[in-house]
């Protein structure tokens, strides 16, 4: 006869795909009764760590454990890879944001400088010290990126935790000045939600049963190399037009029509469906920089910005929409190509 503990660790187990519940289910069930007086089993529930530890279990299952279907294995590597993606760009942002004032300085007047180091040194030793934190704690983007190619997972998730730490604060206000009770910006709003996306991403998809992380289009050090020096440049040759998304939409923008053209040759050549991965990675990122994009073209009509400025945020969002939804359905065919070719592929007999 079923018991209520029994009914109750089923229930807990319908959070694992079914693939894995029609092969683990009745093991696992009879191992958590297993040291249970049947007498008892009516009485109690399911504790805690054992609910955590499926629910754990069922995000490694669903990002492409071992053994997985082909539709869970391509959508864990779409996590991974977005994962990556992120990582990279955040890294490369990190990086531009204080190697261009950085070579400013160089060339700058003592009054200038002395207006940027005010920053630090205006407003006392205190806010000093959270301010260099708060410039310095994105450094770890990059760190993070090198820890994920070297497959230390768990450096690159507490890495990660940390570079995403200060948009926490800038959430609240505080080292702006503006204090609890207002509210940010949706601009804010919507890129500390990248920034802890990515590193959900990271920490859910490099699970202990997962690859190891690879870039699958270039060596990982040119890659950061690339995007650094393209997103610079992107503000160099048209500072009119650069504002705090450019360079990271023009990457975003560049690697989307890379891929194109790359799955445009290959389709020329006879190439069937295309990985799904990569494609679904980019459409992913292309979106989150698209919500950047989009509350940033609020802010910068709101304040009148200059027209050169508002026209060239509108033609990349544009071109970010167009790579979103194109990414998305190319990726979603090949999603579906695959796990069609799976179910239609004979059963071996005995």
């Amino acid at each position: 006869m079923t018991t209520l503990l029994e009914q109750r660790y089923r229930t807990v187990l319908r959070l694992l795909p079914a693939y894995y519940r029609a092969e683990r289910e009745e093991e696992m069930v009879e191992t958590y009764l297993d040291d249970m007086d049947e007498a008892d089993q009516d009485l109690s529930r399911p504790a805690w760590g054992e609910v955590a530890s499926i629910a754990a279990l069922s995000v490694r299952t669903r990002l492409g454990s071992s053994g997985a279907p082909p539709r869970y294995a391509a959508i864990g590597s779409a996590v991974r890879l977005f994962a990556l993606l992120s990582v990279a760009l955040l890294a490369a942002d990190a990086l531009t944001e204080r190697a261009l004032p950085a070579a400013w300085l160089t060339g700058a007047g003592p009054r200038d400088r002395a207006d940027y180091l005010r920053t630090f040194t205006g407003d006392g030793v205190l806010m000093g010290v959270v301010q260099a934190l708060l410039w310095a704690l994105p450094l770890a983007w990059p760190v993070a990126y090198a820890a994920l190619l070297r497959d230390r997972r768990r450096a690159a998730s507490v890495l990660a935790l940390l570079a995403a730490a200060p948009w926490l604060s800038y959430l609240v206000g505080w080292p702006t000045g503006q204090g609890p009770g207002v509210a940010p910006s949706a601009l804010t709003v919507v890129a500390a939600a990248t920034a802890w996306l990515t590193v959900a991403a990271v920490r859910c998809g490099y699970h202990s049963d997962a690859p190891p992380a690879r870039l699958p289009f270039a060596p990982a050090g040119p890659a950061l190399l690339g995007a650094c020096v393209l997103m610079g440049a992107s503000m160099v040759v048209w500072p009119q037009g650069a504002d705090s998304v450019w360079g990271s939409g023009t990457a975003v923008v560049a690697a989307g029509a890379a891929w194109w053209v790359v799955r445009i040759r290959s389709a020329r050549s006879g190439a069937g469906a295309a990985e799904p991965a990569l494609p679904l990675a980019l459409a992913a990122l292309s979106a989150a920089v698209l919500a950047q994009r989009c509350a940033l073209q609020d802010l910068l009509a709101s304040a009148q910005a200059p027209r050169a400025l508002v026209l060239g945020g509108w033609i990349q969002a544009a071109a970010l929409t167009v790579l979103v939804v194109t990414l998305a359905v190319s990726g979603t065919r090949g999603l579906l190509a695959r796990t069609t070719a799976t179910a239609a592929r004979p059963v071996p007999r005995a």
